[in-house]
């Protein structure tokens, strides 16, 4: 089995876990503390080095201190900084290098942007490409580089209508990349974006497909790579209950097997109803939903849905080799369970992922998120 390391952020305090295969008990390792809060993390390519997206700022926070790193990965899965943080001029949402680690892509979302810079042959950050300016609309969610290495894809999530202002569309921009360059080419906006709000997308690992997670409507979606990008061709919901929708459910992450049979996606709510005077959680979905993926036409069909035992799972992720899943529940809050009300602290959630591609069960490992966010969980391939 290829070694694989466990890493959970909760603000800038960012540690090390082991997984037993077993029963999915989880132990930490190792940590160590950021610049400022972890927002996203990419390994490089090829040699052991975690980029690190940092920001003291959050969701309706712009920060004021905003940076990129690199992390060394040791063989025993510890970290330690790698040179001088790079400093941003925004809040990075999410990070990606491009498929042989020559350039760092970064989103922002405040307002959206991007930014490119190149990584040294060491994999230490390096300068900053400067891009023709595009405009992205509202709320970039991610940046990412399709397997063959010539396109990027940037989901633009937009915005629900709320407090007096109108509903601000979504988009997913398609750039051309070449030596670092992006050059926009396609913007995919179904009705005109409204009633879209794409957050991220991931491929199929031998097929042109690529599978989208849509924040706003609890859909999934998937799209064909052609010459240009086609679809969306299908649009299904990611929850078991659809027409029980409460106030702050919300889609998350989205990942494709590593066997190409099945995607995944998070379903995340943290919204709460009055109880006795006392805030508690509204019991809208916190769940991880398995999709099965037609191998002719790679339509995703719902196959299950498995609770994770906790609160707004932000995002997750698979071993190398799709046995094990860890879900990263980002909150607490307070829950009526079993008629009594309970706290449900954040955490990681264990599960085996079987067969059929639905996921069992093993572990929910609490930990004190205290004021702060677990915002993001990851498993990283070793050296």
């Amino acid at each position: 089995m290829n070694t694989f390391f466990v890493y959970a952020a909760i603000g800038a305090d960012f540690k090390q876990y082991s997984v037993n295969m077993i029963d999915g008990s989880l132990s930490q390792r190792s940590a160590i503390t950021l610049p400022a809060g972890l927002q996203y993390a990419w390994r490089h390519a090829s040699k052991p080095i975690l980029y690190a997206a940092c920001s003291d700022g959050g969701p309706g926070n712009a920060g004021t201190q905003h940076f990129v790193c690199a992390l060394t990965i040791h063989t025993d899965g510890s970290l330690k900084l790698a040179g001088v943080p790079t400093p941003l001029r925004s809040r990075p949402v999410h990070l990606a290098s491009d498929r042989t680690s020559q350039h760092l892509l970064l989103a922002y979302n405040a307002p959206s942007a991007l930014s490119v810079h190149r990584i040294k042959r060491d994999g230490s950050i390096g300068e900053e490409i400067k891009q023709k300016t595009v405009d992205l609309g509202a709320c970039a969610h991610q940046i990412t580089v399709t397997p063959d290495n010539h396109r990027v894809v940037l989901p633009v999530r937009g915005n629900d209508p709320e407090h007096g202002n109108l509903e601000l569309p979504g988009s997913i921009e398609i750039f051309d990349y070449s030596e670092g360059i992006l050059t926009h080419r396609q913007r995919l906006i179904p009705n005109a974006g409204y009633e879209f709000g794409p957050r991220h997308v991931d491929f199929h690992p031998t097929k042109p497909w690529m599978y989208l997670s849509i924040e706003r409507q609890n859909q999934i979606a998937f799209f064909e790579l052609g010459k240009t990008v086609v679809g969306p061709l299908w649009r299904k919901t990611t929850l078991a209950h659809p027409q029980q929708l409460k106030p702050r459910q919300l889609v998350g992450a989205i990942h494709v097997h590593p066997n190409g049979k099945f995607v995944y996606v998070s379903n995340r709510a943290d919204g709460t109803i009055d109880h006795n005077g006392k805030k508690i959680f509204n019991g809208a979905e916190n769940t991880i939903s398995t999709f099965s993926i037609d191998g002719e036409t790679g339509e995703p069909t719902l196959l299950h849905t498995e609770d994770t035992r906790g609160m707004h799972v932000r995002t997750f992720s698979m071993d190398p080799s799709g046995t094990v899943l860890i879900a990263g529940c980002m909150i607490a809050r307070d829950a009526l369970i079993d008629g009594a009300v309970q706290h449900v602290s954040g955490g990681l959630t264990t599960f085996r992922i079987q067969a059929d591609g639905t996921l069992r069960f093993l572990q929910k490992y609490d930990l004190d998120v205290g004021a702060d966010r677990l915002f993001w969980v990851g498993i990283v391939a070793g050296a």
